[in-house]
């Protein structure tokens, strides 16, 4: 007897901020949606990000979904920079408003997605032997979603307790009276190290790459200032939209190395106080893209980590010289730099004294053993292509995604594979995605996955697919314009130069949001240009 396979018209896998829209959106045109998510609540990367001090780098009204003007009225933010919890509650806040939970499947991991070319329908499998069928399947996995494990052999035999930020217990952790070891000052150990020295009685932290951080300068949020934006967000939005980074700022028409030096570090002061990702990176025209007026914005942070710190040469040991400004994510931070004035904090540089394992007891550097009651990976993730690769995901002739991608990620405007027709990416490589607010660039790779459904539904098309082509060109261009900045010289997880083994490509898109979003609309009003539609 053949087995009974459920049919859907649509497969979203995850149920983050841009799972749950391309729900709505789906379903809104009428059709039958599954969604599938591992975790055991709707959040995505908010759902797994417990980890003290988790917040997110972008303004709370940015951060926002804009496809509802009454969610945007109705809700109120209460802090410039939000914090996970709040964040959560406005997501499970989503999706009772706009009754999304009824079609999402919780604690249900998606194993394997197999094109049936016969057909020209997906088969979609779970971890618990669950498969069902859909014509689309879109996945929804983040770009921030696998955790990277720390490369350290001997965590198995470590007595004590221990955690990765990414997967934080959701019951809290109290470090009040132990030894706590950091291993990583990324975004996740810049925002959590803080905290976590308040409760420790010791905490060390280990260093492999310093990192640029600005104060975050977070505070409530003004009501006044909030109903003001709040009776301004259609052309605020629009700004956004057509902005660089997704953050509608005003953009600069000096270079840094045409002024004086006092002129650039006022304008570079100004961009300090303001609390912004973007402010000190778009002071100027080249700071992203010329080395010499980047290395003027670089001294000014390091000159702010030196008078923050006050030993020398831990100071100096926090400074980041190994990569420009800004081509490693920066980060906003809450008091992180003065907390290695703490007398119950060291820093420990690895690139001085390697670490060699995990103990019993705690780890072992090149130079001595360290003991510890707990510790903690902030070791970040598999960026943009983890969460894809680790699932089975099989295309024409059976090929598959990973092996597809094992010279590095190839992709459509990073919303289409070639040999994977009626697949989507939502933010995948190759487009501005991590390099954007996420927001905006969630809102529109859904909005246009759902109007490409629309349209194909409307014409009869039963497939559509990338043709190589199309999908070379792109991937050429994303690489000539990652290359005409200071991107590519830095080993960061854009380049996937965080994971070993894993090919050096610059992923995103740098081309900016507005431009990449004028390319997607041409591309969509020419009859879905360079995909290939089928009956």
């Amino acid at each position: 007897m053949q087995e009974r396979i459920e049919e859907f018209d649509a497969v979203v896998v995850g149920a983050g901020l841009s799972g749950l829209y391309m729900l709505h959106e789906l379903r809104g045109q009428g059709l039958s949606v599954r969604v599938y998510e591992a975790g055991d609540g709707v959040g995505g990367t908010w759902f797994w990000n417990r980890y003290p001090g988790a917040r997110c780098d972008v303004e709370s009204m940015e951060y926002s979904y804009s496809f509802s003007p009454e969610l945007e009225q109705e809700w109120e933010w209460t802090e410039k920079y939000p914090t996970q919890p709040e964040i959560l509650r406005y997501i499970e806040h989503v999706a009772d408003r706009f009754d999304l939970r009824r079609d999402v499947v919780l604690q249900t991991r998606v194993e394997s997605a197999v094109f049936d070319e016969e057909n020209g329908r997906w088969t979609v499998a779970t971890e618990g032997g669950e498969r069902v069928s859909a014509q689309f399947c879109i996945m929804a996995t983040g770009c921030l979603s696998t955790s990277k494990t720390p490369e350290i052999p001997g965590l198995e035999t470590f007595q004590g307790r221990w955690y990765h930020t990414g997967h934080w217990p959701h019951e809290g952790v109290d470090f009040t009276g132990l030894r706590v070891g950091v291993v990583g000052t990324g975004s996740s150990g810049i925002q959590s190290i803080p905290l976590i020295a308040e409760q420790a009685e010791h905490l060390t932290v280990f260093q492999r790459t310093p990192n640029f951080a600005m104060p975050a300068g977070n505070r409530p949020l003004d009501p006044a200032q909030q109903a003001d934006l709040k009776a301004r967000y259609p052309e605020h939005r629009q700004a956004a939209r057509e902005s660089g980074f997704g953050i509608p700022v005003p953009l600069p028409t000096q270079s840094a190395l045409e002024v004086d030096a006092a002129e650039r570090d006022r304008a570079y002061q100004a961009g300090w106080d303001k609390g912004s990702l973007v402010s000190i990176l778009l002071s100027y025209t080249d700071t992203i893209v010329d080395k010499a007026a980047n290395d003027t914005a670089a001294e000014f942070v390091r000159n702010k980590i030196r008078e923050m710190v006050h030993d020398p040469e831990t100071a100096e040991a926090l400074c980041p010289n190994d990569h420009p400004f800004g081509t490693k994510r920066p980060c906003l931070d809450t008091n992180y730099f003065a907390t290695f004035n703490r007398p119950n904090v060291d820093l420990v540089d690895v690139r001085r004294t390697p670490l060699q394992e995990i103990t019993p007891t705690g780890l072992r550097t090149s130079d001595r053993e360290y003991a510890f009651d707990a510790l903690v990976f902030a070791t970040g993730f598999d960026a943009m292509t983890g969460a894809l690769t680790s699932i089975d995901i099989r295309g024409r002739d059976g090929v598959r995604l990973k092996e597809r991608w094992a010279e590095g990620p190839r992709a459509y405007l990073g919303l289409g594979v070639a040999g994977f027709p009626n697949l989507f990416t939502i933010t995948g490589p190759g487009s501005p995605s991590v390099l954007s607010n996420m927001m905006v660039s969630i809102e529109q790779h859904v909005e246009w996955i759902s109007e490409c459904v629309a349209f194909l539904r409307e014409r009869g098309h039963s497939t559509i697919e990338a043709t190589e082509d199309a999908q070379d060109a792109w991937v050429q261009h994303v690489q000539d314009a990652g290359n005409m900045t200071l991107y590519p010289t830095a080993n960061s997880w854009y380049m996937g130069a965080n994971v070993e083994g894993k090919p050096r490509v610059f992923m995103p898109y740098i081309g900016g949001v507005g431009v990449y979003r004028q390319k997607c609309d041409d591309v969509a009003a020419k009859g879905y240009e360079g995909f290939a539609l089928a009956e």
